[in-house]
């Protein structure tokens, strides 16, 4: 047989696209358009009604960036029309090949019940099927110009990412609004092509069935009247019908879909436009499953069905119907898909549990598993985590963005720092917008690692970002290939359903034991450094307000918890953990509104906080600890004046003026407080950091060295560091003054500025206290710098086999060598308070209270000795997606802690990030819980969220070792139990003869405990 897939090929390929496609709509009347261009941000339905309209024709530019424009569209439908499948088609205009990040429209009816969203792939709004003819349509549509942010391909930086810097040039050119005639018969016809077509050219051209498909399209080209497809679109279908029939081999890969629609909580928008993207996308899936019985769709993020509830009351009963009837799936129990890495421990928690206890409260579904299919890597704490919330499964994809090392499983056993392991699953499709094209059929099953044993796998389906969902074409699609030789066998079910039947078929699963790195998007550990500080202190002010507001509740007769502000609070923080807003990778407005919220947050938890303070009383000032550990440290009186306390755990005392054991000189640029002396070098860098307990050197080389890369990644510059920023930088080593400031017995600190760059500069105050071997960085940066990364580096002369960086509820340790690809490729890492280095009998850690990224690198020298380098990540300068990125002023603190363990890193680490509180209050009331044992460290302390009055305790073993001990309670005790997350019992605790709780953790281990406080107490 001659060769003649060529001549086949392309002729199917024309005549689909040419005549086929245009055919789909067989006739068409316009509708009549006026429209209102709203001022300002977007207005409710009832203003735009009431606004006045002028005519508005096609081809007419529309749409500033972030504008809004109200079109009213009437027309009526032909009579002759009647019998017929009847839709309205609307084209605002739509650009380039992303169907979200443009614009989009929600279509009303008149009484302002949103009908459904128009979007680039999905621009059909039902009229009726079949039309009775001569039907009066009436719709008013909202019509949103959101810019295209990435349209250069990140070329350059635009100023379309902030509504202050966008111009009002229109962006969009209104193309078509239409009643039309959906020629059935030529639609399905075009879907048959569509599947068959893409089957046929990811087959193996050895392989018979490609062949077999091929001559089935030429003979219906030849059935097919090119002057009345309409007329033979039956016809053609017959000849198709055949190799549409053949059945799937019986081993062919099942794909479970799901319908679903990615939608950032905010990104290359702002939050207020993703209220708006969730109702027309949920608009959207309430329909298609009106028009689909099989049609399932996942949903997660609390927040978005918050918004939907309180802003489109229509949108939300017809979510709350589809639970109902089983076509609507919320997943993922968490409040916002956050970031995977940098949220705190306590804030991973309360995502799961406020996002779990919303779908129980408003739909009576306990979710079963983790949904977070686009955060930049998963910290090791989350299997625990995930399973402390009642879920059974995690899923993702991102992973299969590695740069350099394909990850190895698909279906797998995830095991974290405690031991916990979580069914875990990456769709081999390798995208969370799938729509089941041959190419994607294609990869799942030639990508899937589990050949042999699994053979089925999750297709998330649908367009995200505002492109509308699912689509009917994707449904059609998903029934063509549900039994189809040549392809894997689609299924639309419930995730659920997916991960039964995946661990049922599947137990013994491989295991991947610690975290998911993503080896891509490692800057977003340091981008918009400003939106990180917020989060760090937001997380930490958050567990003071917990503390004293219980602390006083327990004390304080009158005093009233503060449960409904508290809850506000945590879920705006727990909002802005979404995955593009605190990891840096969101446009200016989002980061610019960000930091208000910050300090509107913080503001409103220091009066909280403050309240519960004062109604302790007031008769002598007092300090306040809220770390889990007792501490003796240097504080300022309300008068600024230097003291030193001793202070509780999650207690206070006086404010004394205690005498230290060994006060603090200053000699020169010399800092010596007894346990280690600083010298400070002339050009400002640390020259010598020895400490006089250990009797050692700490410093293999300059201490502190502030370091500017350049830092010009190959693709995502908000997301990425590329390791070749690395090759080229300049060190700082021009300092314009170093300066003694204070020269205390308390307190010796020496100040450098520093200028550089592009009129930047650096002050820089090394502060040394007595009775503390910590030293201080206190740092300001005035930030002018464009693709650089700042870096301050402490090359320690320890030869250390790995670094222990702080993640939630723990740590995590990470080779400093790079033997093979996957340590090289983790140059840079992300960890939370602290970093630690050591050898047999030695260590240092390096501390921050805002700062995550970093890197730890070793050297041997010429002595023979080795180097151990830790460098933090202070400042990025990315210009896309915000071309002001990190502009402007920072402030924070980083510590450097000689001669220190495990445990000396986590307590001063809780410490640098939760300063003592000096305060005027009455008496000593008791710490609410007071713990005796090493490694047990209380992370929250609160009321019970029911309102029972209740005492919850969430602590956990923070070294890495098994640890036992005893809590007690600073109220009388009349019971306790050990709780899931949702504080929900889950067995009796051990309660000791006089009252104590006893406490044995394993490794890691997270316990929350609900204490019953005794009657009257």
């Amino acid at each position: 047989m001659h060769d003649e897939r060529r001549r086949i090929e392309e002729r199917v390929e024309r005549v689909h696209n040419q005549r086929i496609k245009p055919a789909i709509y067989s006739a068409t009347v316009p509708f009549e358009v006026e429209a209102w261009h709203a001022p300002g941000e977007p207005v409710s339905f009832e203003e735009a009604a009431a606004a006045r309209y002028t005519p508005f024709a096609m081809d007419t530019p529309w749409g500033p960036p972030w504008g809004t424009t109200w079109l009213r569209m009437r027309g009526r439908v032909p009579a002759e029309w009647a019998g017929r499948r009847v839709e309205a088609v609307i084209d605002l205009g739509f650009v380039g090949d992303w169907p979200g990040n443009q614009a989009e429209a929600l279509v009303h009816l008149p009484d302002g019940r949103p009908l459904k969203a128009v979007n680039p792939l999905n621009q059909y709004v039902p009229i009726g099927n079949p039309v009775s003819g001569g039907e009066e349509i009436d719709y008013l549509v909202e019509a949103a110009s959101n810019p295209d942010i990435l349209a250069n391909d990140f070329a350059a930086p635009t100023p379309l990412g902030d509504v202050l810097t966008a111009g009002d040039k229109p962006l969009y050119t209104f193309q078509r609004a239409d009643i039309a005639v959906l020629d059935e018969e030529v639609w399905h016809l075009d879907l048959d092509l569509q599947v068959l077509r893409e089957l046929m050219v990811h087959l193996g051209e050895h392989e018979p069935r490609r062949h077999e498909i091929m001559h089935a399209l030429d003979r219906a080209m030849d059935v097919l009247d090119l002057d009345d497809i309409s007329g033979s679109a039956a016809a053609v279908r017959e000849v198709l019908a055949p190799v549409l029939a053949r059945p799937a081999h019986a081993s062919a890969h099942t794909v479970s879909g799901v319908g679903h629609a990615h939608i950032d909580s905010a990104w290359l928008w702002p939050i207020r436009e993703t209220k708006r993207k969730t109702s027309r996308t949920f608009s959207n899936v309430t329909s298609l499953a009106d028009e689909y019985d099989d049609f399932i769709f996942a949903c997660s993020q609390a927040q978005q069905y918050e918004w939907v509830r309180d802003n489109y009351p229509h949108v939300w009963a017809r979510i709350q119907e589809s639970v109902k009837k089983g076509q609507w799936a919320p997943v993922g129990g968490m409040w916002v898909e956050a970031d995977g890495n940098l949220p705190g421990g306590e804030a991973i928690a309360r995502q799961l549990i406020h996002g779990k206890r919303f779908f129980i409260e408003y739909f009576g579904v306990e979710t079963k598993g983790v949904w977070l299919p686009d955060s930049f890597g998963y910290t090791a704490a989350y299997p625990q985590l995930a399973k402390l919330a009642g879920n059974d499964w995690f899923l993702t994809q991102k992973i299969s963005w590695n740069q350099t090392n394909k990850f190895p499983h698909h279906t797998f056993w995830w095991e974290g720092i405690d031991g916990t392991r979580i069914f875990t699953h990456f769709p081999p499709v390798d995208t969370y917008n799938a729509r089941f094209s041959g190419e994607e059929m294609d990869r799942a099953v030639r990508n899937y690692s589990e050949k042999g044993g699994g053979s089925r796998s999750l297709a998330p389906f649908g367009w995200g970002d505002g492109g509308g969902g699912p689509t009917r074409e994707i449904m059609e699609r998903a029934r063509r290939l549900a039994d189809l030789e040549g392809s894997p066998k689609v299924v639309v079910e419930h995730p659920d359903e997916f991960f039964a039947k995946a661990r049922e078929e599947y137990p013994d699963a491989p295991v991947w034991v610690g975290e998911l790195y993503l080896e891509l998007h490692r800057a977003t550990y340091t981008s918009q450094a400003r939106t990180k500080q917020g989060n760090r202190r937001s997380e930490h002010r958050l567990r003071e307000a917990e503390l004293w507001a219980t602390t006083a509740a327990l004390h304080a007769p009158g005093y009233l918890y503060p449960y409904e502000k508290l809850d506000r609070l945590w879920k705006t923080v727990l909002l802005h953990q979404f995955h593009d807003i605190l990891p840096g990778s969101s446009i200016a407005w989002v980061h610019r509104e960000a930091e208000a919220e910050y300090a509107r947050v913080a503001e409103e938890l220091e009066a909280l906080t403050a309240e519960a303070v004062a109604a302790l009383g007031a008769d002598g000032t007092r300090v306040f600890n809220t770390s889990p550990f007792d501490r003796a440290e240097v504080v300022r009186t309300p008068e600024g004046a230097p003291a030193y306390v001793e202070v509780p755990a999650s207690g206070s005392a006086p404010l004394t003026d205690a005498e230290p054991a060994r006060p603090v000189k200053v000699e020169g640029r010399v800092l010596d407080n007894g346990l280690v002396r600083v010298e400070v070098a002339q050009d400002g860098t640390l020259a010598s950091v020895r400490d006089l307990r250990a009797g050692r050197e700490v410093l293999a080389d300059k201490g502190n060295l502030l370091r500017l890369h350049t830092d010009l990644p190959n693709y995502w510059d908000a997301w990425d560091i590329d390791k070749h920023y690395r090759n080229r930088y300049a060190d700082l080593l021009d300092a314009d003054a170093v300066t003694v400031v204070e020269a205390d017995a308390l307190i010796g600190a020496i100040r450098v500025t520093r200028s550089f760059g592009k009129g930047s500069k650096v002050t820089q105050t090394i502060t040394l206290r007595a009775g503390s071997p910590r030293i201080d960085f206190e740092t300001e940066i005035d930030w002018h710098e464009a693709e650089k990364i700042l870096k301050a580096g402490f090359p320690v002369d320890i030869r250390a086999p790995h670094s222990s960086a702080e993640i939630q509820f723990g740590h995590i340790q990470r080779p400093t060598h790079t033997n093979t690809s996957w340590e090289a490729a983790r140059f840079e890492v992300s960890g939370h308070r602290w970093v630690h280095i050591a050898e047999p009998g030695y260590g240092v850690a390096v501390i921050n209270d805002s700062t995550y990224g970093h890197d730890v690198s070793r050297t041997v020298r010429e002595d023979g000795g080795t180097t151990t380098r830790v460098s933090l990540s202070l400042v990025r300068a990315p210009r896309v997606p915000d071309p002001e990125a990190d502009q402007g002023m920072h402030r924070f603190t980083y510590s450097l802690l000689p001669g220190a363990s495990i445990e000396d890193a986590v307590a001063e680490g809780y410490a640098l990030n939760l300063p003592l509180r000096v305060a005027d209050a009455a008496g000593a009331p008791e710490p609410v819980v007071s713990v005796a044992g090493d490694g047990v460290t209380v992370e929250a302390v609160k009321l019970a969220d029911d309102r029972s009055g209740d005492v919850v305790v969430r602590l956990y073993e923070s070294r890495g070792g098994r640890a036992s001990g005893v809590l007690r309670t600073g109220f009388p005790l009349a019971g306790a139990q050990v709780t899931d997350l949702l504080e929900r019992p889950l067995q009796d605790a051990d309660v000791t003869g006089d009252g104590g709780v006893a406490l044995a953790l394993r490794p890691f281990q997270v316990l929350t405990l609900r204490l019953r406080r005794a009657e009257g107490s």
